[in-house]
């Protein structure tokens, strides 16, 4: 039975994620089997656009986290996490890989920032509150809420800038973080318990300047010594991205060492730009597109015009995040006309600097 549920998930595609009431991970008395990494990438690409080598990471790392889990239930494995650090300029999707992955998952998913933990002076306290709104996202269903997902984005901005206040602050947070990234009971406001041990933590930051730490530390790496060395193995170690490279950044050496996969996500290129605008399921293009055919009016928009809306928002330098702002400023005067004008059956953008022409 279960695994007829398995092959009807598979087959239906990702119509099912928002209709199945089971979680896709099912591991009572271990039986079936969770997705594959491959069925878990091939999920995430019909929302995120590129980052193929930080899907396939994020997958494998969630598929044996789930793994371990599965086998610590039936006290085959003791519990040993593997958090994960998610490494990328702003805008190329950390955020967005993270919660696709919970509502694929039907996983309850919370997020928040390193930095605002860090300029508050209860820092156990907001811990606690992150803790409670992952407890809300699962219904109130604790169990389901131990197994969770937290992101903490902008890991990377706890150091100290100007003077030594910030640096502190920004350590007390890592400790802090340190005790419920590794497993420990925490009591709720509600009077709740949860352990934090199978939840999986996600961390994210920019990391400016790695690329020249990096450069620096690549100096010394491995070499071939041998005919049977794998040339491209090799350059795969010495490009990793080690915890002492993370120093610079804030980061303390246990709270580094608590988040030993890592996977980088690199910048966005134009292409990939017009692909996030058109492609994804839920794509800005789509949705605009089913809001005018519901006032029984086609959107039409030339190829060109992503283009245009690319180049600026590639200018801006903050990834995609500049996307929906440059294509809803460009729809909002049709958005203003059709409802007034019920002979309008199509809208037809040519280029982003001129009028829609409706017709």
């Amino acid at each position: 039975m279960l695994a007829q549920f398995w092959r009807r998930f598979h087959n239906d595609g990702i119509a099912v994620i928002f209709r199945i009431s089971q979680p896709i991970f099912c591991f009572n008395a271990c039986q079936g089997m969770p997705m594959k990494p491959s069925e878990i990438v091939a999920q995430l690409n019909r929302f995120v656009i590129g980052q193929d080598d930080a899907k396939r990471i994020l997958a494998v790392a969630v598929y044996a986290h789930f793994r371990k889990v599965a086998m610590s239930d039936l006290d085959r494995l003791e519990m040993l996490k593997s958090n994960i650090l998610l490494i990328g300029p702003t805008g190329t999707g950390k955020t967005l890989l993270c919660e696709t992955l919970a509502r694929v998952l039907e996983l309850p998913f919370v997020t928040a920032d390193a930095t605002s933990l860090a300029q508050t002076e209860y820092v156990n306290e907001e811990l606690d509150a992150i803790l409670q709104r992952l407890l809300e996202r699962a219904g109130g269903d604790i169990d389901k809420a131990g197994r969770g997902i937290v992101f903490i984005d902008e890991v990377d901005k706890l150091k100290s800038i100007s003077g030594q206040a910030r640096a502190a602050s920004g350590e007390n947070v890592q400790h802090a973080l340190l005790k419920i990234m590794e497993g420990a009971l925490v009591r709720l406001k509600g009077g709740q318990t949860i352990d934090t041990t199978q939840i999986l933590f996600i961390c994210g930051g920019a990391f400016v300047g790695l690329e020249s730490i990096l450069a620096e530390t690549q100096a010394f790496g491995f070499i071939a010594t041998a005919a049977s060395d794998d040339q491209k193995v090799l350059d795969r170690l010495n490009a990793r991205v080690k915890p002492t490279d993370l120093f610079r950044f804030g980061l303390i050496p246990e709270f580094a060492g608590r988040l030993p996969i890592i996977a980088r996500l690199r910048e966005l290129t134009k292409d990939a730009m017009v692909r996030i605008m058109i492609e994804p399921q839920h794509s800005i293009y789509r949705q605009f597109r089913a809001i005018l055919q519901n006032e029984g009016v086609e959107l039409v928009i030339e190829p060109m015009v992503f283009g245009q809306i690319a180049d600026l928002a590639f200018e801006f330098k903050v990834g995609a995040r500049s996307l929906r702002g440059l294509f809803e400023e460009m729809i909002t005067p049709v958005l203003y006309v059709v409802p007034d004008r019920p002979e309008v059956k199509k809208v037809t953008i040519r280029s982003l600097f001129e009028e829609a022409v409706f017709s």
